[in-house]
C-alpha cells in the first residue's frame, strides 16, 4: 500500500528559529506552536515524515557539528517520546553560493525518493517557512505549505495543515457566467457557517439559506441575473452552479452516508429521498395553488431541484402535501437540506457502493 510523505523543514518549521541567528541560540529549543498534535494527526492519517534541512557550513569551523548535534538530538528525542518518528533526516551542508544540487530548492537530497514506487505522491507535501521550501515542493511537483512567520510571511499554521491533509476538506468554488447570469458559489461540506446568499430574489435567497443552514455546510452564493426579463435564469443557473459545486466537493464520495429525510412543517409534510448515485433523476409529487410565494414563481421550485440533480449527479424523489404554499415550498427546501446533511456526512472511509464507483 502506498503511503504519502511529508517533507518537513527544520528551523522555523519544527523548532522556532531565532530572529538574530546564533548557533548557541538553539540550546534552548522552542517548538513551533501546534506542531506535535498536528504531526500526530498526520501520522494517524498514514503520513511518513522526512526532514529536509539546509544547515549552512555544518561541520566547518564556523558551524561545528557538535553545536548542531546536541539540540538536534534533543528535538528528535522529544518527537520520539510523543510517538513521532522520522523516516529520514536529509541535511545539506553547503553554503548558498555553492549552488549545490542538494540544497533546497534543488531536489538532489530527495532523488532516491523519486524512484520509490511505494510513495503516494498525489497526497505528499512539503512544509516549510521559506520561499525555498515552496520552490522545493514545486520542483518535486507536490503541494507546498508555507508556515506563517513574522520573518517570511506564509499563510498556514500547523493545525490548518493537518486539517487540509488528514481530513481532506471537501470544498469547491464554482464560477458560472452566461449571457443571462453570473454566479459564484463557494461551499465547504465539512464546516458549518451562516449562509451568505444574494440573488436579487428575497424569498429564493431565504430558501437557499435553508439548504446551507439545515444541510450543515458552509454556503456562499452570489448571482447577478437578468431579472428584468424574469426569474427563470437566476433560479435555474443557481441550481446548476450549486449542483456542480456539490459534485466537485464530494469527490469520489468515499465515506458518505448517501441517503434521505422526511420533515413536517405545521400542516405540511415534505419527504426527500435522495441518493448521490451518479445518475441524475428527479421525481416531484406536489402542487401549489399560488403562482408566486414572495418573488419566487412556484413553477420554478421543481425546476430548481431538477437542475440541481443534473449537475450534482443526484437522484431525488421529493414529495410535499399541505395547505399553505409558503410552508410547502420551505418544507421542500428544508427536507432536501436535511437529506443532504445525512447524505454528505462522513461515516468512514469506505465507498458506499458495491460497484467500486459512484
Amino acid at each position: 500500500m502506498s503511503r504519502p510523505i511529508l517533507f518537513v523543514d527544520r528551523d522555523g518549521t519544527l523548532i522556532e528559529e531565532p530572529a538574530d541567528f546564533q548557533i548557541d541560540a538553539y540550546s534552548k529549543l522552542r517548538f513551533v506552536r501546534g506542531v506535535i498534535p498536528a504531526m500526530l494527526k498526520l501520522r494517524d492519517a498514514g503520513y511518513e515524515f522526512v526532514m529536509v534541512t539546509n544547515q549552512d557550513g555544518l561541520g566547518t569551523d564556523s558551524y561545528p557539528y557538535e553545536s548542531f548535534l546536541g539540540p538536534h538530538q534533543l528535538m528528535m528525542q522529544v518527537f520520539e517520546s510523543q510517538g513521532i518518528v522520522f523516516r529520514d533526516v536529509l541535511i545539506d551542508r553547503s553554503f548558498p553560493q555553492d549552488n549545490s544540487p542538494t540544497r533546497k530548492p534543488q531536489i538532489g537530497l530527495a532523488l532516491p525518493y523519486l524512484q520509490d514506487r511505494t510513495i503516494d505522491w498525489s497526497r505528499s507535501a512539503v512544509v516549510g517557512d521559506r520561499e525555498t521550501d515552496v520552490r522545493f515542493a514545486e520542483n518535486l511537483r507536490i503541494r507546498a505549505f508555507q508556515l506563517r512567520t513574522p520573518q517570511f510571511g506564509g499563510d498556514w499554521d500547523w493545525p490548518a495543515i493537518a486539517h487540509a491533509l488528514a481530513d481532506a476538506p471537501r470544498t469547491a468554488r464554482i464560477t458560472r457566467a452566461t449571457r443571462e447570469t453570473r454566479i459564484e458559489v463557494d461551499i465547504d461540506l465539512d464546516r458549518a457557517a451562516e449562509p451568505q446568499v444574494r440573488t436579487g430574489l428575497g424569498f429564493f435567497d431565504h430558501m437557499l439559506e435553508q439548504l446551507g443552514k439545515h444541510g450543515g455546510f458552509a454556503l456562499s452564493l452570489r448571482c447577478e441575473g437578468d431579472l428584468h426579463i424574469d426569474e427563470h435564469h437566476t433560479v435555474e443557473d443557481s441550481a446548476l452552479a450549486l449542483g456542480q459545486a456539490l459534485r466537485q466537493a464530494l469527490g469520489d464520495k468515499r465515506g458518505i452516508g448517501r441517503y434521505g429525510f422526511t420533515l413536517p412543517m405545521d400542516e405540511t409534510l415534505a419527504s426527500a429521498a435522495l441518493d448521490f448515485s451518479g445518475r441524475p433523476y428527479f421525481v416531484f409529487e406536489g402542487a401549489f395553488g399560488r403562482e408566486r410565494v414572495g418573488d419566487l414563481p412556484t413553477e420554478l421550485v421543481a425546476h430548481f431541484f431538477r437542475s440541481l440533480c443534473e449537475t450534482a449527479a443526484l437522484n431525488l424523489h421529493l414529495k410535499v402535501v399541505g395547505e399553505n404554499d409558503h410552508h410547502k415550498v420551505e418544507a421542500c427546501f428544508k427536507a432536501v437540506a436535511r437529506a443532504l446533511r445525512q447524505a454528505i456526512a462522513r461515516e468512514g472511509r469506505e465507498l458506499p457502493s458495491t460497484k467500486g464507483v459512484l
